[in-house]
């Protein structure tokens, strides 16, 4: 069994790696238990595990339990179980196991690293996002301007055709150059993200659904894509630009999961 103070050391790393994971912890007991109040275990999606709440047939209904929780849209659960009756173990006790789902960040990829991509990074941090920034520019993306965030200094475009996406992926496209803008747009659209925006004015935005049309993007992609991205509150300076967008963000990501075959994003 990890002692306490490890077992938070393990599950600050996982946070900090953005692996969710289940932590369960017997919250009551009674007659003869394999342990007590206060007893943790940590669940981690494929199965492996840090600390206890004391092994055989208790350990592994609460293993299977947390794993569902897991898969669920539940953030909670509770476990009560008698250890002879239900589960035929020796003890004779009762447990009741308190189940809390620590969810993987959302990761918020910023592809451009000027003046917008500033605020906008260090607010989308600041609201519980894990952040990187993408920008061949070292000048630009370095760790005095984002502390808080991963910065990968290489091409907008490369990178973007590399990530493999996935739901828990939000997708700004910021740069500098507008043709990077549609090279970036176009290695993501049929990606799976939760998001994707690109800066710009309407016209802008029009130009860009025109050129992913002519480049044979179906019209459901086409729609996927947010742009102007951002909750109109009529911003104009990098810092309400920021807001505007953020605020789009957590819309999206607060709301409930799509029906079964909705495009997300």
């Amino acid at each position: 069994m990890s002692p306490p103070m490890d077992l938070y050391a393990e599950m600050a790393a996982l946070v900090s790696e953005g692996r969710p994971f289940v932590l369960a912890t017997v919250i009551e007991s009674a007659g003869s238990t394999p342990q007590k109040p206060g007893s943790k275990l940590v669940v981690l999606e494929d199965g492996s595990l840090r600390g206890t709440v004391g092994g055989g047939a208790i350990e592994h209904q609460i293993i299977q339990a947390a794993q569902a929780l897991l898969a669920s849209p539940e953030h909670t659960r509770i476990i009560e179980t008698h250890l002879t009756h239900e589960l035929g173990m020796c003890c004779g006790g009762r447990m009741k196991v308190f189940l809390e789902k620590h969810g993987a960040p959302p990761r918020l990829t910023v592809f451009g690293a000027g003046h917008v991509a500033l605020e906008l990074a260090s607010l989308a941090h600041r609201v519980g996002f894990r952040v990187t920034v993408v920008d061949a520019r070292p000048e630009w993306a370095n760790p005095e301007r984002f502390p808080d965030c991963e910065l990968l200094v290489k091409d907008p475009a490369d990178h973007a055709r590399a990530l493999p996406g996935g739901p828990e992926h939000y997708f700004c496209v910021t740069t500098h150059d507008h043709p990077l803008d549609q090279a970036v747009v176009e290695a993501l659209l049929d990606k799976s993200s939760a998001y994707l925006g690109v800066i710009g004015s309407r016209r802008k935005a029009e130009r860009f659904r025109m050129r992913l049309r002519a480049a044979g993007f179906t019209e459901p992609a086409v729609e996927r894509l947010r742009s102007p991205m951002g909750v109109d509150i009529g911003a104009l300076t990098p810092q309400e630009i920021a807001v505007s967008i953020v605020g789009e963000l957590i819309q999206v990501r607060r709301q409930p999961p799509s029906p079964p075959g909705r495009g997300a994003g």
